[in-house]
């Protein structure tokens, strides 16, 4: 029976759907300075001074992040550089992977922790790292550990962190400028709008109006370009899956690591809400105290083995095993 989807085909989709939400975004924060700009200064373009300065703070701290960010995650995951003569499979299933990525060969980390999880991170190919645990390599095969060492190249050959960085930009500059115009507001009373009700001239109706969607746009854009945000980063987490058929030829491989880590009971400690994302799986684990934030960084493993089955026509997961998955 012919596969009912191809990974180019899921590729294709998922990279549609992350340009569009970045697109979403960029609205959302054009939006967001149009009425901004109009209810302050009633000129549509009175906005951009505060537009502009938003987007150059946000910059400023994601170049930070983008050149630093790695030695700061492979530090606070505690990784240690991986040892030829202990660490032999793992090094030849990456050299195996980098070849059919056509990647450089990238600097691989041992966490030493019992859970099993795994990440990459480096602002490209020719400065990236790949993580794994100890208790990942303990208990994957060869061909599981193919699937996740794919998967994580998929994020380097992607582009995923300097994505993420991008859309990273437009999601802080919508929070920089909705803190800013909120500071503003309050402090200053609305600007001209303000002076000219002071006036006695009773102001323009439309400027009134803009003023009170720009508080009201102020207050729930950022929780919806944080949304987008997370969207964003569950679309890249389909797409890596997808590139690890496409590297490997075998969907098995990473559907069956996939299964281990999502019915691991293991906790990582070293994980936090700050790093969460840029594992193969979600870390915290629902059981958790820290597991308490409804802003999901992964899509759920139940959809993500379903998509992979439909690549060999395979049957989707049954009522008991999404049960098992859902309670991890």
């Amino acid at each position: 029976m012919a596969a009912s989807t191809t990974f180019y085909e899921q590729q294709s989709a998922n990279r549609r759907k992350s340009i569009l939400l970045l697109f979403s975004a960029g609205v959302l924060l054009g939006v967001l300075g149009f009425a901004i700009g109009f209810g302050t200064t009633g000129d549509p373009f009175g906005g951009l001074g505060f537009t502009a300065i938003a987007v150059v703070l946000a910059i400023l701290l994601a170049v930070g992040s983008y050149y630093g960010g790695d030695r700061a995650v492979l530090a606070a995951s505690k990784a240690q550089p991986a040892d030829e003569a202990t660490h032999t499979q793992l090094l030849n299933v990456v050299r195996e992977m980098t070849l059919a990525a056509n990647l450089p060969m990238p600097k691989v980390y041992i966490i030493p922790d019992t859970a099993l999880n795994a990440f990459a991170t480096g602002r490209d190919p020719e400065h990236a790292s790949i993580a794994v645990t100890q208790g990942l390599l303990d208990r994957l095969n060869r061909e599981e550990l193919q699937g996740v060492i794919a998967h994580e190249l998929g994020h380097v050959r992607n582009f995923d962190i300097r994505f993420m960085l991008l859309i990273g930009v437009v999601v802080g500059g919508v929070a920089l400028l909705a803190d800013m115009f909120l500071r503003y507001s309050i402090f200053f009373g609305g600007g001209r709008r303000g002076r000219s009700d002071r006036g006695g001239g009773g102001g323009n109706p439309l400027q009134l109006v803009m003023f009170v969607l720009a508080i009201v746009l102020a207050i729930l854009a950022p929780l919806a370009a944080r949304l987008v945000q997370l969207s964003v980063s569950r679309q890249r987490e389909y797409l890596a899956d997808a590139t690890a058929v496409e590297l490997t030829r075998n969907p098995r491989g990473i559907e069956g690591a996939l299964w281990k880590l999502g019915t691991d009971q293991e906790v990582l400690e070293v994980a936090n809400r700050s790093t969460q994302h840029l594992y193969i799986v979600n870390p915290i684990r629902k059981f958790e105290k820290r597991a308490t934030s409804v802003w999901a960084t992964h899509p759920a493993l139940v959809d993500r083995i379903d998509r992979l089955r439909e690549l060999y026509s395979g049957p989707p997961l049954t009522a008991e095993e999404r049960e098992l998955l859902s309670a991890h």
